[in-house]
């Protein structure tokens, strides 16, 4: 009863951003499953259909829930002079963001938020990539190329972190077990790479990726035509 007292909402407190505020801390404590409004509404003191005030469906909520998360990323955001940084910086900053809420990184990284927070961050790097010399169709499939990155790469190490501790320490031994024992006759290439494949780890691996499209944009960037 008194859980309950502590977390009833007042009449007229409920807002959109109190609703995604509690279920992006739902999600990091039970995952997807628990992201009912039954629950939500239980969660918050709240009869459920109060939540349809603010949201029309669960998958207008998941929307919401991921356009919060770019806007923590650009939280205390600021572009630089250099196309670069502004790129490096803000993809960085959207991946840590995605990797401390892995359960909601799976859910809806694949999606398209059409909302504020997502709106900012194209502007964002479309600008970046215009003062790169880009514009038009040049600059937005540039821009997918990022953001795709961005978001695939979120998804997948997102993906990882939410196994099971015993299945992370499966996949991330095979590099030093499995991977380490196989006959150098028939894998030639992987005996060489041996020593080195347990040591890559998926922080490296992004950045890695990420310094690549950059360079092979700036590539690009210097072969446009003077008159562009």
């Amino acid at each position: 009863m008194a859980t309950m007292v502590r977390n009833a909402t007042r009449r007229g407190t409920l807002s959109a951003d109190r609703i995604v505020a509690e279920c992006l801390a739902m999600l990091d404590e039970r995952g997807p499953s628990g992201l009912t409004f039954r629950k939500i509404g239980a969660r918050l003191g709240v009869d459920p259909t109060a939540l349809y005030r603010h949201f029309r469906s669960k998958d207008e909520l998941i929307l919401a829930i991921m356009d919060h998360l770019i806007e923590q990323a650009l939280d205390g955001f600021t572009e630089s002079d250099d196309w670069r940084d502004t790129i490096r910086d803000l993809l960085q900053r959207s991946r840590a963001v995605y990797l401390a809420h892995p359960h909601a990184a799976v859910l809806g990284t694949i999606r398209v938020t059409r909302r504020d927070g997502e709106m900012r961050i194209v502007e964002i790097i479309l600008g970046a990539l215009e003062l790169a010399g880009f514009t038009g169709e040049q600059a937005a499939r540039l821009y997918r190329v990022l953001d795709d990155l961005n978001l695939a790469f979120g998804s997948l190490d997102a993906g990882f972190r939410i196994l099971d501790e015993e299945q992370q320490a499966k996949d991330q031994g095979a590099w030093s077990r499995e991977y380490a024992v196989l006959d150098a006759s028939r894998f030639p290439r992987i005996a060489r790479a041996t020593a080195y494949l347990p040591l890559i780890d998926e922080d490296s691996t992004f950045a890695l990726a990420l310094d690549l499209t950059i360079e092979a944009i700036a590539a690009r960037a210097a072969a446009l035509p003077t008159s562009q």
